[in-house]
């Protein structure tokens, strides 16, 4: 069983990622698959949502021939990053204590 993964906080892991360092959309990719399951053809309708909500920008650069567009978290992306981060704690601990059997009434 996999465990499916919000749209929301897919959008805060691809922030997350982007808030240390630009990435071009494989790159991206790449460092995703190495923590949780996420398919190119996923991410790529991700970051156009994040683009036009503006939490990222774009900008293109040459490498060996070809073109490459690279990801940027803008400082809308780094605030909603924040509201993501916050939120996912409350989920976090509120699904961890009744995953295991705590009762905090």
């Amino acid at each position: 069983m996999a465990i499916q993964i919000s749209s929301e906080l897919l959008d805060g892991c691809v922030l997350a990622c982007l808030k240390d360092q630009d990435y071009y959309g494989y790159a991206l990719t790449q460092r995703l698959q190495a923590a949780i399951k996420v398919s190119e053809s996923t991410l790529y309708p991700v970051l156009r949502r994040l683009k036009k909500n503006g939490w990222v920008t774009t900008y293109d650069q040459a490498y060996q021939g070809r073109t490459r567009r690279y990801y940027q978290i803008s400082s809308a992306g780094l605030t909603q990053l924040a509201t993501i981060q916050t939120e996912w704690q409350t989920y976090y601990l509120a699904i961890n204590q009744l995953l295991q059997g705590e009762d905090h009434r």
